[in-house]
Order: C-alpha cells, then structure tokens, then sequence
C-alpha cells in the first residue's frame, strides 16, 4: 500500500498526487494507492491517515508526504515502522504555520478554511527530535525550494537514501522524472 499525503493548503489534487495515481492506475495497481483529502486539523488529518493504514503490515507500506504531508509521513512512520518517501518535507511546521492561523483557501479550490491557533499546538505535539531508522527513509528536496530550507532536510533526514535535486521548487515541477526510483522505493527495492 502506498498512501500519499498532500501539504498545507493542498489536495488530492495537486501535482504529485495526480502523477502518481495516473502512474498506479496506468501499472494496474490503482487499488494499491491512497491520497485522501486532510483535515486542515493536524490531529484529524493523523487519524484519517491511521484509518487507512490500520490493518497494513508495516514491510507493505511506504507513506508518501509532500510539505507538511512530509511531516505527517515521517511522524507515522516512526510509530509504524514504515517507509516513508519525503518530498520537501516541513521539517518544523508549527514555526512555518504560526502565521497562517486564520482562514484562507485551497491551492486547488477557492474553498475556504480555517487553520486555527489549537493546529499549531496540535503540530508541536506531533514533532519528533530526530528520525529512529534512517534507512527507512527517502528524501526528495530541492534547492530551490522557495518555501522551506532544504538544508534542513538534509540534516533532518541525515543518513537518509538522499536525492538532492539542483533548483527546481517547492512542488518538485519534475516529480514525474522520478517516479520509477520512487516506486522503486515503495515497492522496497532500492531500500
């Protein structure tokens, strides 16, 4: 099973969630592939992400995380024992996010939502010092991302499988270009 989680302000359908699912669907393995829509609720959008892994075992499942979806991954992947594949993860979401508390809209919809203050406490109880299990871990950033610091990533995710991708930006405009190593990854072949 691969669950794919999108970030703040995103959706299932942003970029990467619709290139992967086009992937899955065009491999046959559709069914395998999950990106739901996430409460703007740190802890809500945690618990729809547990009801869909609830019954996986852990050697049969890779998170996927963009963004804060990144953070939701690794934090889940700590307590699964999962894979997880980051792509420009939020390394310290509640500092980025405090100045979003407020309503706002989706990238993808001009639906409105409100991130509240409680989101951020939410978000620093899900923080973590550090990743247990390195080598569960992919990390995908870019050096151009004009949102967070991929520096951080890097040494976040030190020890991590690490591909480091000169320029681009926050959404990773060349996802698509790496979606065999990713699957790759998921399916744990290149661990």
């Amino acid at each position: 099973m691969i669950l794919y989680l999108h970030g703040f302000r995103s959706s299932p359908s942003s970029f990467k969630a619709r290139v992967m699912q086009a992937h899955m669907d065009q491999l046959g393995r559709s069914a395998e592939f999950h990106s739901p829509a996430l409460s703007p609720s740190p802890a809500e959008a945690i618990a729809q992400a547990q009801a869909i892994i609830a019954d996986t075992p852990p050697e049969q499942l890779t998170i996927i995380g963009s963004s804060l979806g990144g953070f939701y991954a690794t934090w889940l992947a700590e307590q699964y024992g999962c894979r997880a594949v980051v792509v420009n993860p939020a390394v310290k979401p509640p500092r980025e996010l405090e100045s979003y508390v407020g309503v706002t809209t989706y990238y993808h919809s001009d639906q409105v939502f409100e991130f509240k203050a409680e989101y951020v406490d939410q978000l620093r109880a899900l923080a973590i010092s550090g990743i247990t299990r390195p080598e569960r871990y992919f990390l995908m950033a870019a050096t151009g991302d004009e949102v967070l610091d991929y520096r951080e990533m890097i040494s976040f995710y030190a020890g991590a499988r690490q591909l480091i991708i000169e320029g681009s930006d926050h959404g990773i405009a060349e996802f698509a270009d790496h979606l065999d190593l990713v699957l790759d990854y998921c399916d744990g072949r290149s661990a």
